[in-house]
């Protein structure tokens, strides 16, 4: 497999960088709320009926999780956390050595203490000196509470019809705890309105369904729509500790590939959605920018255009002016990058390239007639190029009589290499190579090859980044649909 492009990490690169908030904005960003110094941390952890062993301290920041400090537990289960740096205000995992784990909100206030016993960790908490920890425990109680009442009436409902003598009660019973459940959130919420846990619970809540809702024969589309509408509500964004949880990523990631259709236009919509909400708080808008990009890098093989999601991404987000993470040399390149992906996205007009074949003749995409054209990129010494090469031709002769062509364009190799593997291979179809590069930069975007895309009647490309056993079902589809 060979590459063709030298920026397929440079995202990454940026999504990494650790001085990102250190840098000045210069697009207008209101600056990131600082969080306050916290104070020296002073954890003590007390299991009675655990003993020795290492317990580690596990932090969260978006979708990843690093270690943040490590301890040594007694033969009594007594652990103490104590560090010179305060740790990021967050969410953590003590991790034991019997796997067991127990959760801890970490705020300015470092010095607390956590006791319980082995064969209950969460309902023989008590919490000393932190009310954040006192909340989420108090939380963590009623909800193994809650599963143990609402799982066996909600197992139930599944194997019910709604005629069922049963069903109506069974489902009143759940209704109520449910209710019952948010009326337990509710008042912690407005006992405790500006605790961390507070943020941290109230960030994590969804819509109700029943507030989605509209008139009489509202579609279901429509109810997505508005409680897509209303996701992000209870997300503090000037809260830069929430992006210290899981709760941000977890909400983010049900929102883009949930709650979202997976076409471009609809991603890019929600993600233009999202990120207005996020433009002027730069930790946020820095984080959802790299994450979407990153998940819609095209690196793999999909129907799904990847890259509409990633070239809009970069277009509009990773600019000189908005991009303050990153330095001018990277943003410049990404763009390149992106300009180069942009005129060869599914849905547009398949661009002409005109080059010279193996006799010396001038040939153009657009001279053939055959209503499907495959557009095969390769390169001689790719591997797997000569895995696929063959699979296409078999492919050609049994669909070349089914109105199907393929112009093949070589790429980063040389004159000899390229007839020498024009023979060799027996490729039947017309082949291409231009070794100025000239007449194929910016026409078709390779990321890696082989690259195949496929173009219709129309000459719209109708799908890339393919293996030939896909191309069938491509065409066949396309060819329903023009029908």
């Amino acid at each position: 497999m060979k590459y063709f492009t030298t920026f397929l990490l440079i995202i990454g690169i940026i999504a990494c960088s650790s001085k990102a908030s250190e840098k000045k904005s210069t697009s207008g960003i209101t600056p990131a709320t600082p969080i306050a110094n916290p104070e020296s941390p002073n954890i003590s952890i007390q299991v009675d009926g655990f003993g020795e062993g290492k317990v580690y301290l596990v932090g969260f920041y978006a979708d990843n999780q690093y270690a943040a400090d490590s301890t040594q537990m007694n033969a009594n289960g007594h652990a103490i956390f104590q560090n010179d740096q305060p740790y990021k205000p967050g969410f953590y995992m003590a991790y034991f050595a019997n796997d067991s784990t127990l959760q801890l909100l970490v705020d300015e206030d470092q010095s607390f203490g956590l006791k319980t016993q082995a064969n209950k960790l969460v309902d023989s908490m008590v919490v000393q000196g932190s009310l954040d920890n006192e909340l989420l425990y108090e939380n963590l109680k009623y909800e193994l509470g809650y599963q143990r009442s609402f799982q066996p009436i909600s197992d139930r409902l599944k194997n019910m019809q709604e005629i069922d003598l049963n069903y109506a009660y069974l489902k009143s019973q759940k209704d109520k705890l449910i209710q019952e459940r948010q009326d337990h959130l509710n008042d912690l919420f407005a006992k405790h309105p500006n605790s961390f846990f507070t943020k941290y619970k109230k960030a994590g809540q969804n819509p109700l369904l029943a507030d989605s809702g509209g008139p009489d024969g509202t579609s279901d589309q429509a109810r997505v729509a508005r409680y897509r509408s209303r996701f992000w509500d209870k997300m503090d964004f000037s809260d830069i500790r929430l992006l210290y949880t899981p709760v941000v990523t977890n909400k983010l990631k049900r929102y883009i590939t949930r709650l979202t259709p997976q076409h471009p236009d609809s991603i890019n919509k929600a993600s233009d959605y999202l990120i207005q909400k996020a433009l002027n708080y730069p930790e946020y808008f820095k984080f959802f920018a790299n994450w979407i990009a990153l998940n819609y890098e095209p690196s793999k093989t999909t129907f799904m255009d990847k890259e509409a999601v990633y070239v809009h991404m970069i277009q509009n987000y990773f600019t000189h002016e908005r991009a303050f993470w990153s330095d001018s040399t990277l943003v410049s390149a990404l763009q390149q990058r992106a300009g180069e992906m942009a005129s060869s996205l599914v849905g547009k007009k398949g661009p002409d390239v005109v080059s010279r074949d193996i006799n010396g003749q001038t040939r153009s995409i657009y001279d053939i007639k055959s209503p499907y054209i495959i557009v095969y990129m390769y390169n001689p010494s790719c591997e797997h190029c000569i895995e696929e090469t063959p699979k296409l031709i078999q492919f050609y002769h049994e669909w070349k009589n089914k109105g199907v062509e393929v112009f093949g364009i070589a790429i980063d190799t040389d004159d000899t290499e390229w007839r020498d593997y024009v023979a060799k291979s027996g490729m039947p179809w017309t082949n291409v190579f231009d070794p100025t590069n000239r007449s194929i930069y910016g026409k078709y975007y390779v990321d890696i090859t082989p690259e195949i895309y496929v173009l219709n009647p129309e000459r719209t490309i109708i799908a890339k980044n393919l293996q030939v056993h896909h191309l069938a079902e491509v065409i066949n589809q396309d060819r329903m649909e023009y029908r």
